[in-house]
């Protein structure tokens, strides 16, 4: 029974583990997509989402923290600098997995990871959305009455007539 083990371990000990996330992580921060088997995906989700968090504040104690994480001064720097700059506003959710099918070779399932906010394709249509105001569904109830809209639109349209 495995009640309670919530950690994927890919079948690897749990110092190989850390290495495969950590390359992954890095990878995943320096080139913004990479592809993998899907269970890696999901594994290096939970393993940089958190990482990315951190990097949303920029001081000296987080940079050191999410170094020991990656190992990898590169994409620390790439991390702190172009992906928490893009990521700020958003709360969360920084990465997208799409699974692609299986390989040739062994069959396994395959997944592109990538970063949300550097997929041109997909980010078009929800960034102008963000720039705009707040779309909400409930009715006008506090807006200004049809009635005062109307006498508003008269008085303007006289003050042009007098022009």
């Amino acid at each position: 029974m495995r009640h309670g083990d919530k950690i994927k371990n890919l079948s690897r000990t749990k110092a190989h583990r850390e290495a495969l996330l950590s390359n992954l992580a890095s990878q995943l921060i320096t080139h913004k997509r990479i592809v993998t088997t899907l269970a890696k995906a999901k594994a290096l989700r939970v393993y940089a989402e958190p990482l990315i968090t951190k990097a949303k504040e920029n001081t000296t104690h987080q940079r050191r923290v999410v170094f020991s994480y990656l190992q990898d001064k590169d994409a620390v720097k790439e991390l702190f600098s172009t992906v928490a700059e893009k990521v700020a506003g958003r709360p969360g959710g920084y990465t997208r997995i799409i699974k692609l099918g299986t390989r040739a070779g062994d069959a396994a399932e395959t997944a592109m990871i990538e970063l949300v906010d550097f997929n041109e394709i997909y980010g078009k249509g929800k960034g102008e959305a963000k720039e705009g105001a707040k779309k909400t569904r409930r009715s006008r109830s506090g807006s200004k009455k049809a009635g005062e809209v109307k006498v508003e639109e008269v008085k303007a349209e006289e003050t042009k007539a007098a022009e």
